[in-house]
């Protein structure tokens, strides 16, 4: 991912203040509400987590936090709605691996480009993904999954949420590391997905942790192996794919915050204190260990080279694979 020039950036946003009529003081004082947009439909865990940030920021700043949902697409409703808005100062975007890392990879055309139209503020979080499987099924670890798999003739079926998503990328890393003759099923959604699962259609997926959690504490799902380098806090019984034999698997979703490229640099700071800030308070890490959740901090620049990395990552993946979404 490119990197812009701030002092530039600016200069522009002076430049435009001062032939609107209104001073660059004018857009720091500015004490409208913020509109904090979200790729993903209310209650679910993106949702929750700028909820449960946007609070708590909020009363750093002395400024209300509107969250506002704009699902669908794979993100790209919402990136658009940022990226290409005419009146953008006072709107924040729920940046993740979608919008800055797949999503040019995975779509020939995109109404914007995350390097010319939006600015990173800051990390967010991280969501680890779990590989379960139907309680139906004979396997109890990664080793008699393994086991079970190959001896399928015709190999096995794995749902997912969608293509793309990190939960089918995550498979399509796996079955590159064991060699897995596996065929993708590819679900509307978490929800229909875990279904499934639980009813033994399909017999195994990656899911994220906020949204599979509480079918595996309450025993609907199996969980038996976490793409962390370490251990979950909340699943301390599973082991991770790498203690039980995937060298260097690691795979999660991931969020971060992004604002549109027009922001100047002392807005930014602003944003990116407010939200460290957020991430380590107490009323936030409580809520992100009760679902699953991890914070990950980060300055604009960490996270400039963050998604530079993962982009880089699953672009290769995704085109090993030859996929392309339209």
């Amino acid at each position: 991912m490119s990197t812009f020039n701030l002092s530039r950036r600016a200069a522009l946003c002076t430049a435009a203040m001062s032939l609107s009529g209104l001073p660059l003081a004018t857009l720091a004082q500015d004490k409208r509400p913020l509109e904090w947009v979200v790729g993903m439909a209310a209650g679910g865990g993106t949702d929750i987590v700028a909820r449960t940030v946007a609070d708590q920021m909020s009363k750093t700043l002395n400024q209300t936090i509107v969250v506002v949902n704009k699902p669908g697409a794979a993100h790209n409703i919402a990136a658009d709605y940022v990226a290409r808005s005419s009146t953008p100062a006072n709107l924040l975007l729920t940046g993740d691996y979608a919008v800055l890392a797949t999503n040019p990879w995975l779509y020939s055309k995109l109404s914007y480009n995350a390097d010319r139209d939006l600015l990173s503020v800051g990390m967010l979080v991280r969501f680890p993904l779990i590989l379960v499987v139907s309680p139906k099924l004979p396997v109890k670890n990664f080793k008699e999954f393994l086991a079970w798999a190959k001896a399928q003739p015709g190999g096995v079926n794995y749902a997912s949420p969608g293509a793309g998503t990190p939960h089918h990328l995550t498979m399509e890393l796996l079955r590159q590391q064991t060699g897995l003759n596996m065929t993708h099923v590819p679900y509307r959604g978490v929800t229909p997905a875990i279904q499934d699962i639980m009813g033994g259609q399909v017999p195994f997926m990656f899911v994220e942790s906020a949204g599979g959690m509480p079918n595996i504490v309450g025993g609907n799902l199996r969980a038996i192996g976490v793409a962390s380098a370490l251990r979950m806090a909340t699943l301390p019984e599973v082991p991770t794919l790498m203690e039980q034999g995937l060298k260097d698997f690691e795979a999660f979703a991931w969020q971060g915050m992004s604002v549109h490229a027009s922001t100047p640099p002392e807005e930014i700071k602003r944003l990116s204190t407010a939200l460290q800030a957020a991430l380590n308070s107490t009323p936030v890490k409580a809520r992100f260990q009760a679902l699953g959740v991890e914070a990950m901090p980060g300055t604009p620049a960490q996270m400039n080279t963050f998604a530079a990395a993962e982009r880089a990552r699953w672009g290769k993946l995704i085109k090993d694979i030859g996929l392309k979404l339209e």
